[in-house]
């Protein structure tokens, strides 16, 4: 009879790989730029894509965060009125920590799911689904 340890080591060893390996999820810095009263988010769909949410949601979250209008093009997000950099980066790591990392296992690899009129953040790591807040 083996031991719990090398039962542990052996489904270790059988895991696909990409759930083994924990890489470091960092949210990225925005990069900003002003011109005039707009502020425009140079690497929007850069951050778009790292977190793994439609860019779309990402910019009507900012918006309405933000108290502001604005319009996408071309990858970037410009503006309406003058921002810095550490007010931005504090509604895109809110929006990290609302809408993309689990609240079980704080995993980033989450997807937003649509059922009947409820949105849902389900996790492909742990498989815990939570319902979001719209906004």
């Amino acid at each position: 009879m083996r031991s719990y340890e090398e039962l542990l080591e052996k489904a270790l060893s059988e895991l696909p790989e990409e759930v083994v390996k924990r890489e470091r999820f960092e949210i990225p810095k925005v990069s900003l730029l002003r011109e005039g009263s707009r502020t425009i988010i140079k690497n929007f769909s850069q951050i778009a894509k790292t977190v793994n949410r439609s860019e779309e949601h990402l910019y009507k979250y900012l918006v309405k965060a933000l108290g502001t209008a604005g319009f996408l093009e071309a990858g970037r997000l410009t503006l309406q009125g003058k921002f810095t950099e550490e007010e931005v980066q504090k509604e895109v790591d809110s929006y990290v920590k609302d809408y993309v990392l689990c609240k079980e296992c704080n995993s980033p690899d989450t997807i937003l799911v649509r059922e009947e009129r409820i949105l849902f953040m389900k996790c492909m790591a742990c498989g815990a689904k939570h319902p979001v807040r719209p906004f």
